[in-house]
């Protein structure tokens, strides 16, 4: 040990800081550009809220022997100052090179810097080690956090809570997942023995189980390792019932009988798999920890890709997983609409309305007394919903206003609402990636100088995380294929002001061309319509409005029967005032419904006279 004694470097989450809704300095807008393995985190594993006192959903932590140092980003400075103690000081730079030049400048040469290497991505890893590389200081493993040495009274894990998805909503058995994963395995020129899984919903995917350690996502602490001939499931095995076990065939010893092993025991258990000779461990290396990538060698016996086999083949749906995913998503759209009715109606009223914190459980962020206040019809709101359903996750974002909105503010939504329609009904060719297209959702923008500062959409899972990798938009996402679901989000934030964003859900189906075929396009699975007040459809082009006038039929014919089937007429009514056509600006009449159809009948005769 050198004189100066270990440095211990942590982060709030496991292996990186950003999370589900990372708000910005104007408090308008989040950053949906990262999509991490863990979104959130257990209670168990908020380690920097322990030492520091900051709650805050992001942050890196450096304590020497003379020093405690906090990295957060400006979200939360304030924040951090307040909870903080005076045993902490604030810097303000979160980047990694930051930190290094600060541990440089600190520590003297020679010294180790200890960093729990389950905190730590590969990506992050490297850009510590190439930012300390020339400055004689190195990066040293301590598998044992030592946080948790001293953390008396750490939540424990849950005694239960982990489940195996009912028949009705999986098509596939995790037995034919085994035998899917092994095929890509054997099939691979690379060969690889062994296939590890190191996110969360990887495993969950795997075996079709759920659980309830992560808030607001259906996962449990899990680790895979998937061979030709065996499975070993890392887990707290003392919460399996008896009837997991059962469905896990965990009391036989075949190639689709699962070992179940200690959760601490896996970097002992793969340890000893990377000692045996001829293996080859296949990992994905935007997902796997550094705990487990350091024991995988020498570097012959490792096999990588940016994502496992597991996350590429679940980002394309099943047909049941299609069909159960659009339901809840119809379920979803009567909620939406029973809240923004609610707004509508009682906000105008200046109605003070308190929330229990039941009906937070599944937000993002819950309102406290800084942050609360009274809505008022003078305003924007941006809405964003969406729930865990056990077929379905949902999401959907409407932006709204119960009074008169401004010019300015009517041409910023009505531009957003160009790039949401003009990505959703943009046909393209199977393998495309999302990266390629999404200047279309910043084009109507970008013609009069304006823009968003996030990403323009990620993937959405089956009863999983919200934001779920590898789909959307970005340069890393993989290209799209019939199958994928994803969001599509463009916004436009003015500081000070007012905030914009218009997300929907989307499933990519094949589309028919005149010339040529393994063609694609988006359907639209978000049912809820837009705030008509806020559209100015003189901007508008005819296709933008046919697209908007046909998305508003397909709410009608979906959720139109599903508020029947609950007896909401008054909810309906609504639904059906807001989903009226839209006709050009300057059209000397506006087209309802029976207009429409009568328009049609009138058609047919005369067709028929003819």
């Amino acid at each position: 040990m050198p004189p100066c004694g270990w440095l211990l470097l942590l982060s709030l989450a496991a292996l990186t800081g950003n999370t589900f809704c990372a708000i910005t300095t104007s408090q308008t807008e989040r950053n949906c550009s990262i999509s991490p393995p863990s979104e959130y985190i257990a209670p168990r594993d908020a380690r920097l809220t322990f030492m520091t006192g900051f709650t805050g959903s992001a942050g890196t932590a450096v304590v020497t022997q003379t020093k405690a140092t906090l990295w957060t980003d400006s979200r939360y400075w304030v924040q951090a100052e307040r909870q903080m103690d005076c045993n902490w000081e604030l810097e303000k730079d979160v980047s990694i090179s930051s930190i290094a030049e600060w541990l440089i400048s600190e520590v003297p040469a020679g010294a180790e810097i200890g960093f729990d290497p389950f905190l730590f991505s590969l990506e992050t890893y490297e850009n510590y080690d190439i930012n300390l590389g020339s400055s004689n200081h190195s990066l040293t493993s301590v598998p044992v956090n030592l946080v948790d040495q001293v953390w008396t009274d750490r939540p424990p894990i849950l005694a239960d809570g982990i489940i195996s998805l009912p028949d009705r909503v999986i098509q596939r058995t995790w037995q034919m997942k085994v035998e899917q994963m092994r095929k890509m395995m054997e099939d691979s020129p690379y060969r690889p023995t062994a296939l590890l899984l190191s996110a969360l919903d990887e495993t969950a995917w795997l075996f079709n189980m759920r659980g309830n350690d992560i808030p607001f996502n259906p996962f449990f602490y899990s680790y895979t390792l998937l061979t030709l001939d065996e499975i070993w499931l890392f887990i707290h095995t003392e919460r399996l019932t008896g009837e997991l076990k059962e469905y896990l065939n965990a009391s036989c010893a075949g190639p689709l009988c699962v070992q179940l092993k200690s959760y601490d025991s896996v970097r002992a258990q793969l340890q000893e798999y990377v000692a045996r000779p001829g293996i080859k461990v296949w990992i994905g290396t935007e997902y796997t920890n550094y705990a487990l990538y350091e024991l995988i060698t020498p570097v012959d016996k490792l096999m990588t890709s940016s994502y496992s086999p597991v996350l590429t083949t679940k980002a394309v749906k099943d047909e049941t997983e299609q069909r159960i995913l659009r339901d809840a998503h119809v379920r979803d759209a009567v909620a939406v609409i029973q809240l923004l009715m609610w707004l509508e109606k009682v906000v105008p009223q200046g109605t003070e309305t308190e929330l229990t914190a039941a009906e937070y459980v599944n937000m993002c962020r819950s309102p406290t007394n800084e942050s609360s206040r009274k809505l008022t019809v003078d305003e924007m709101y941006l809405v964003d919903s969406g729930g865990q359903y056990l077929d379905g996750t949902t999401d959907i974002t409407r932006t709204v206003h119960w009074g008169t909105p401004t010019e300015m503010q009517r041409e910023a939504f009505t531009r957003v609402l160009q790039g949401n329609i003009e990505i959703s009904r943009t046909i393209f060719p199977s393998g495309t990636r999302g990266a390629n297209m999404e200047m279309l959702g910043r084009r109507a923008l970008w013609e009069v100088g304006l823009n968003y500062g996030h990403g323009t959409g990620h993937g959405v899972g089956n009863y999983f995380g919200v934001h779920e990798w590898p789909v959307g938009f970005q340069t890393n996402n993989i290209p799209f294929t019939s199958g994928m679901f994803t969001s599509i989000e463009p916004g436009y934030y003015k500081d000070n002001d007012f905030g914009i964003r218009i997300e929907d859900i989307a499933v990519i189906v094949p589309t028919p061309t005149k010339y040529g075929n393994n063609y694609l396009t988006f359907d639209i699975v978000s049912l809820v319509p837009y705030d008509r007040k806020l559209i100015d459809t003189s901007l508008l082009s005819m296709q933008q409005i046919q697209w908007l006038n046909k998305y508003y039929e397909t709410i009608r014919t979906l959720v139109g029967p599903e508020l029947d089937r609950q007896g909401l007429k008054e909810e309906k009514d609504w639904m059906l005032k807001n989903t009226e056509p839209f006709v050009p600006s300057g059209s000397s009449a506006a087209v309802t419904s029976s207009t429409l159809t009568l328009f049609a009948l009138v058609l047919t005769l005369f067709h028929n006279i003819i």
